[in-house]
């Protein structure tokens, strides 16, 4: 676990992510949105070539290269000493950002499950992961998201990765239960509730709920207006026992991290 709380700023390299979709497409405006991460206190920088929104259209993996790897290189230039994770779920797009950049966090969205060959090239690079659940595709995922006990369930496929993944030699591990990824607002709102449960891997926790719809279909807005109820699932999930924060706006949750931190001296 790590000792305090952080964040991680999303940078999506996308155009057609479901908040900023667009935004970040030429290399001075990735260079700012880099910056403004991190002098806003993040201490992490995930960058997104592919779109996992629901029904998100499929994106080659040449593609996703063309996109991830000038943004990868000019940030590393720009900013050498950051933490930058690579959100991919495809094993050559880790292996030639490793050539490129050396180390990296990768940020898997299917837990190993869209590429057979991910979990071994983790292990052959060393570089540290995180094992993301989802149930489905993102192309699927959210048409009938069904379980019997959500928590149990995924904390079940957790821990077979998990041991997977151990059996290879790679204990350098991050868990993220995966709100919104083959979840319907209930089963999102039963993870979030017993979230202390995941504890039990005794590994870092990540929660990625920044302006996602378990958020504003039920305050019935929209992703623009949805940073204030950002804020409050971030707060619960601090108070729930996250160690790391994914989010679009960093200030703010690392605004939560402090106020939290002073309630639990």
């Amino acid at each position: 676990m790590l000792d305090r709380p952080v964040v991680m700023g999303i940078l999506n390299l996308t155009p057609d992510s479901f908040f900023d979709g667009g935004r970040y497409r030429q290399e001075t405006q990735i260079v700012e949105r880099a910056e403004e991460i991190l002098r806003q206190g993040g201490a992490l920088i995930d960058l997104g070539a592919v779109s996992t929104r629901p029904g998100a259209d499929e994106v080659s993996e040449e593609e996703e290269i063309d996109r991830l790897m000038p943004a990868l290189k000019a940030i590393r230039r720009q900013f050498p000493e950051a933490i930058l994770s690579i959100d991919t779920f495809r094993s050559r797009v880790v292996s030639l950002a490793y050539e490129e950049i050396g180390g990296f966090i990768v940020n898997d969205i299917s837990a190993g499950s869209l590429d057979e060959n991910m979990f071994e090239t983790v292990a052959r690079t060393g570089l540290p992961y995180i094992l993301m659940h989802m149930q489905g595709t993102p192309a699927t995922m959210q048409l009938h998201p069904s379980y019997s006990d959500v928590r149990k369930e995924v904390m079940y496929s957790l821990s077979e990765k998990i041991n997977l993944l151990k059996q290879l030699g790679v204990n350098d591990l991050i868990i993220d239960p995966g709100f919104g990824f083959g979840k319907n607002l209930q089963h999102n709102y039963e993870l979030l509730n017993d979230l202390d449960s995941f504890r039990l891997f005794e590994l870092p926790l990540l929660v990625g709920v920044s302006r996602k719809a378990m958020i504003w279909k039920l305050l019935e807005t929209s992703p623009d207006e949805s940073l204030n109820g950002t804020t409050v699932i971030n707060t619960l999930a601090l108070m729930g026992g996250a160690d790391i924060l994914r989010v679009h706006d960093v200030r703010e949750a690392v605004e939560a991290i402090r106020l939290v931190a002073e309630i639990k001296k």
